[in-house]
């Protein structure tokens, strides 16, 4: 009596996913990535280098950094000067450079931060821009500890008397800001203002206490683009009694590392 034979299936089994089986991101190319440091290195550092110090900087050997650097002229991504043989960043990195200015839209990536700034600093956030009549709040997110303060899109800041407003009249252009503090009584050649605001460019950092109203106080930072161009003030907001105005405290430093991201996103160099 014959017995039909069982089928056999030599084909490997579909591996079993679990929810013990940790999840992997995308695989990339490593050598990409390491010779991405490279470029990484001339865009922080925006000068030319020599082949030794670049490769220093990158941690990396000469003899392994050579054959990228090649590679990268070849694409225009970088450029050899035929005098010094010093490498900087080459055509294609500058149009590339120049489409991303283009499609950065700074209102967008502030906007999308204040969040999980509010909750970082623990007060009520807002950004800022200039409109034709001066700097005007464009969006206000509330934090943990609440402010009675009268404020919603649209609302304008004094350039006297607001964080917000000081920071546009320490780095706008004097022709543009001199009426509109005029109007406010305050004149920006003041000896007095003038002092306030060159301490406010100095230190990238704009604090009021219970100027506009009594028992109200914040902190406003500059956000730049990659022209240098002032583009949108980010402040906190809070009770005077609670609001740390310290420029080392807490809301201080979350406020102006936040603003040093996004410059960086919007091209602006890194501060040393």
């Amino acid at each position: 009596m014959s017995h039909a034979a069982t089928p056999v299936n030599d084909a490997p089994s579909a591996p079993d996913t679990t929810e013990d089986e940790p999840l992997r991101g995308p695989r990339g190319i490593q050598s990409v990535e390491v010779g991405g440091q490279l470029l990484k290195v001339l865009a922080r550092t925006g000068r030319r280098m020599a082949l030794k110090d670049l490769a220093r900087e990158a941690e990396m050997t000469a003899a392994k950094a050579h054959p990228y650097l090649v590679s990268f002229c070849k694409l225009g991504l970088l450029e050899q000067d035929r005098a010094s043989g010093h490498y900087g960043l080459g055509p294609l990195a500058m149009q590339m450079g120049l489409i991303s200015l283009q499609q950065a839209d700074p209102v967008r990536l502030a906007i999308a931060e204040l969040p999980a700034l509010a909750q970082e600093v623990g007060y009520t956030v807002s950004v800022a821009m200039w409109s034709g009549q001066g700097p005007a709040i464009i969006r206000v997110e509330e934090g943990p500890t609440h402010v009675y303060v009268a404020m919603r899109h649209g609302t304008p800041a004094s350039l006297r008397h607001t964080a917000t407003g000081k920071i546009f009249a320490a780095f706008g252009e004097p022709a543009r800001i001199a009426p509109l503090l005029q109007a406010e009584g305050q004149r920006l050649d003041d000896p007095g203002f003038a002092r306030e605001l060159a301490a406010i460019r100095e230190r990238r950092l704009s604090v009021v206490e219970n100027q506009l109203l009594s028992g109200v106080s914040a902190l406003a930072v500059p956000v730049f683009d990659g022209f240098g161009q002032l583009v949108l003030a980010i402040a906190a907001i809070g009770p005077s009694v609670t609001l740390d105005l310290d420029p080392q405290g807490v809301p201080a430093r979350c406020l102006q590392a936040q603003a040093q991201r996004l410059s960086l996103r919007l091209g602006a160099p890194a501060r040393p």
